[in-house]
Formats: C-alpha cells, sequence, structure tokens
C-alpha cells in the first residue's frame, strides 16, 4: 500500500531525507553532512560524488528509521540548494570538475566582462536576475573556460550541465532534465517561455546541449531504475526556497515565507505574471503544477545567515555547537554597541554589492564575545527586514496588495526563539512558526505526491499547515528606528573592500 511520500533534500551542508504522511506528519528521517571545500578565499566547492553518495545513504536510512518499505513510497520528491553547478561526464556519469557552491565569488570579473556597457541589469527583464555570482549560468561558463578539456568534451556533446536536483535525478533515473524553478536560477532561462535563452547561451558561450530538459515541478519525470527503490516514480522537484514557500501553503499573491538556514531566502508569491522587481529583489519562478500556468515570485537573497554560527564556532572557537549560541547570546541584555555585518561574499538582496565584505563595528573594551554572538543573530534580522522594505516598495510600485500582517518563518534557525522575538520587533510584525519547521522538504514532497494523486489538490496543503509558535512585536518605535540606523551605518562600512 503506498502510505507515504518521501523527500530528498540535498542542502548547502548536508542532505537529508524525510518520509511524510497524508497529514504532513514526519515518519522517517536522516541527515549526513558533506565537507565544505574552500581551495581560495571566496571560492566554495562541494564533492558531487559525495553529495550523491550521502543522498543514496540517507533516502534508505530515512526508510529504515521510520520502519517503511520502499514498496509504501507513493513517490519522491527532489528539493535542493540552488545555483549550485555540476558537470559531468554523460557516458560515465564522472564529474569533470568540484560542484562550484551558490556562494562561491570566483565569476566576479566574468560577470562584469559579460555586463558590459549595459551594466548588471543587462538579462534582468528576461531573466529576473542581476548578473552575479550567485548564479549558475557564469559558474558553467567558468568550468568550461577553466577545466582542461571541458569546452572540446561539452561542444561534442559529451557532458551534462545541471543544478544539484538534476544530478541528483540523474543518478537516481538516468533522465537529465530540471524544473522550472531551478532552471530560473541560472540566468538562461526565459521566464516568460519557460525555455532556455539561445541568445543569452550564445553570450554565454554554452552549448545548449550541455542543458536539461526544463519541465514543471509536479509530475512523474521517471522512475528509479535500479536498487531497492527500483520502481518508485520521482515526481517533484523544487529548488530549496520555492520547496519552502510551497511547504508554507503561500500558494495566494501577497504571501510570503522566510526561511532561515545557512542563507535566508524570502519569497513572496505574485501569481501567474513575473514582476519585475525596481528594488533590487529577485524574480523567479516559484512553482509550475503539472501543465498549469507557472506561479511567480519576488524574492530577496541573503548569503550568510546560519553560515555565520557556524563561523563564531569554527573559525573563531566562540561557541563549541551551534545550540550554545542562544544561551551565550541571552546573557546580555543588548548588542553592547557592537554590529556584525556578514559580508563574507558580498551583499545580495536588496544592496547586490559584490565589492563588500565583512565587518564588525561598533567595537569598544566593554564588547564581550556575548555581544557578538547576539551581533551575530541580530544581523540575519536586519537583513531580513532590509528585503521586506524591498518588498513592500515593489508590491506599491506595482500595486500590489502586500500588507505584511504576517510572516511565516521556517528553518533551522527558528528554534533561535531570541533570534524570532527580535525578528518580530525589528519587522514590528507578528512571526509565525508553523508545526512541521521542515517546509523544504515538505513542500518537494507536496509537489511529488499531488503529481500521482496522493495528495488530491493544493487545498490539502492548506488543510495540513497549522502554527506552533507565534512571537509578537515588543519593542519601542524610537528603540527600532535607532538600531536600524546604526546597522545601515555598519553596512555602509562594508562597500568598495575589493
Amino acid at each position: 500500500m503506498r502510505r507515504f511520500v518521501a523527500a530528498i533534500d540535498q542542502g548547502t551542508t548536508s542532505s537529508r531525507c524525510i518520509v511524510f504522511d497524508r497529514q504532513g506528519r514526519i515518519v522517517g528521517t536522516a541527515q549526513r553532512e558533506h565537507e565544505q571545500i574552500f581551495p581560495r578565499p571566496g571560492w566554495v566547492e562541494h564533492d558531487p560524488r559525495t553529495l550523491w553518495r550521502n543522498t543514496e545513504f540517507v533516502l534508505g536510512a530515512a526508510l529504515g528509521n521510520g520502519g517503511i518499505s520502499a514498496g509504501e513510497l507513493a513517490a519522491i520528491g527532489i528539493t535542493n540548494q540552488r545555483e549550485t553547478t555540476v558537470v559531468w561526464d554523460r557516458h560515465t556519469g564522472e564529474p569533470v570538475y568540484n560542484a562550484i557552491v551558490w556562494q562561491d565569488t570566483r565569476t566576479d570579473a566574468l560577470c562584469a566582462e559579460l555586463a558590459g556597457t549595459e551594466g548588471p541589469g543587462r538579462y534582468a527583464e528576461r531573466t529576473g536576475l542581476p548578473l552575479s555570482t550567485y548564479f549558475a549560468g557564469p559558474k558553467l561558463r567558468w568550468i568550461l573556460d577553466n577545466v582542461e578539456g571541458a569546452r572540446a568534451r561539452a561542444e561534442a556533446g559529451d557532458l551534462c550541465f545541471g543544478t544539484v536536483d538534476s544530478w541528483v535525478l540523474w543518478n537516481l533515473t538516468g533522465v537529465h532534465c530540471t524544473d522550472v524553478t531551478n532552471a530560473s536560477r541560472t540566468m538562461l532561462m526565459d521566464l516568460r517561455t519557460l525555455q532556455w535563452d539561445p541568445e543569452i547561451c550564445a553570450d554565454f558561450r554554452i552549448p545548449m546541449s550541455l542543458l536539461p530538459r526544463i519541465r514543471s515541478s509536479s509530475e512523474v519525470y521517471a522512475e528509479i531504475t535500479s536498487g531497492p527503490f527500483a520502481g518508485a516514480p520521482v515526481a517533484g522537484i523544487l529548488g530549496d526556497q520555492q520547496a519552502a514557500t510551497f511547504g508554507q501553503a503561500c500558494l495566494s499573491p501577497g504571501e510570503a515565507k522566510n526561511t532561515y538556514g545557512t542563507g535566508n531566502f524570502m519569497l513572496l508569491n505574485t501569481g501567474e505574471t513575473p514582476v519585475f522587481s525596481k528594488h533590487g529583489l529577485l524574480t523567479t519562478a516559484c512553482y509550475r503544477l503539472g501543465d498549469r500556468p507557472a506561479v511567480y515570485a519576488l524574492e530577496g537573497s541573503i548569503a550568510v545567515t546560519g553560515s555565520l554560527v557556524q563561523w563564531l564556532r569554527d573559525n573563531l572557537g566562540i561557541i563549541g555547537s551551534a545550540a550554545e549560541v542562544e544561551p551565550l547570546a541571552r546573557s546580555v541584555d543588548d548588542n553592547g554597541g557592537a554590529y556584525f555585518v556578514p559580508a563574507f561574499s558580498g551583499l545580495f538582496a536588496p544592496r547586490w554589492r559584490p565589492d563588500a565584505r565583512g565587518v564588525i563595528a561598533g567595537l569598544t573594551r566593554f564588547v564581550t564575545k556575548a555581544h557578538l554572538a547576539r551581533a551575530a543573530l541580530e544581523s540575519t534580522a536586519f537583513q531580513t527586514r532590509e528585503v521586506v522594505e524591498a518588498m513592500r516598495a515593489d508590491a506599491a510600485a506595482q500595486n500590489l496588495d502586500l500588507s505584511l500582517t504576517t510572516l511565516k518563518v521556517d528553518g533551522g534557525m527558528t528554534a533561535n526563539s531570541l533570534l524570532m522575538q527580535f525578528q518580530a520587533d525589528v519587522l514590528d510584525v507578528p512571526v509565525v512558526r508553523p508545526v512541521v519547521s521542515e517546509t523544504t522538504a515538505l513542500g518537494a514532497a507536496y509537489a511529488a505526491g499531488l503529481a500521482v494523486g496522493y495528495w488530491e489538490s493544493t487545498d490539502d496543503i492548506r488543510a495540513n499547515w497549522s502554527a506552533e509558535r507565534t512571537w509578537h512585536p515588543d519593542m519601542p518605535a524610537p528603540r527600532r528606528a535607532h538600531l536600524l540606523a546604526e546597522w545601515d551605518k555598519a553596512v555602509a562600512r562594508t562597500y568598495d573592500w575589493v
């Protein structure tokens, strides 16, 4: 009996698999971290073979931990770290180079070259994206230009490119495709046609034979070809932030969610028409169900939030584990006048300053490691406030109704009550965490389950969503205004560093 749906969540720091029942409850889970590879300053890589091995392991382990057999799976969905770029041999499956991670900044000069006299917005009206090191297209071009023999093999039709969803799907099924949400993060897809743009590919000098077929986010792509899961259909693909939006039931225009993970990502559903930002946000495909029209979103992407806590642990040794950051930060009443701007990979939305680098501003002899821990957490909330303000400005310009009365949140950092309260305070709106906080995996499971009829419609998704905890704002307006002004001064100090 097909009683469950599994979701593979291949993320920036780990691979996970979570198995859900019809009510969206977790019945089995497994997780395995992988190495972060830093060959040079600004370079971030993963070993694609390790990503696949870990994915294969957690799929089996999640079923085992839940006492579930493969025959009980109605479908499998995939969600993934977006923009991270893999190129592999079409015949052997061997990667030609490490996966270049979305945080990687090595393509900065290439992006400036591609922008030319038209500037970073050269392709924005077609792709919804500024030319930035963030996206997959420039990373693919770098591999073709810098890995020995890669361009010749690509032009001969011997190589495949994909974001991580394509890499996982290819290893599971042998099928080379992606969905509209991941394709929209490459800078190579036209948002209106939902197809690869031949002119942009030519400008990037990317042979189109490399590219996967673009399909919807919810359909049966293929069945797993071998092993213990043979015959199980892979039926849903969503980039991780779109998956979280779907899992949070943000299914109507004007509904928004914020995911607190390695970075922070806020998405606002704008309906079936792409809205092009004038205030530093990205326009992206949100999801497409089967042959229905695509739904679009405005997105604010913040590069460093949860990974800043890792940095405090691994690079500075201020904490021994991520769980220690909240009690340490709670041991002081405020940030002691210190502001931490983690522009390790430049600044993403809404400022888009690749020249920025991280700073800690306002230091005095009074400041302790507890103040730094608090400043690190507060930086996440301040950056989120900037994205919300940009969304409000874009919505007003487009005559969209975005009166943000609550913010739905998910991701690992939502377990930090100090951060969530401060987020409510600086936004001046309630912050709501759902019962099932693993909304990224849940969204991928929903996409897969809808494709095979496990869930009948998106009404089932809405019915499954419920709030677990709400934080209400409790900060005087003058205090909020002071903190935001000081934060803005600190951010200005990061500019023009490189």
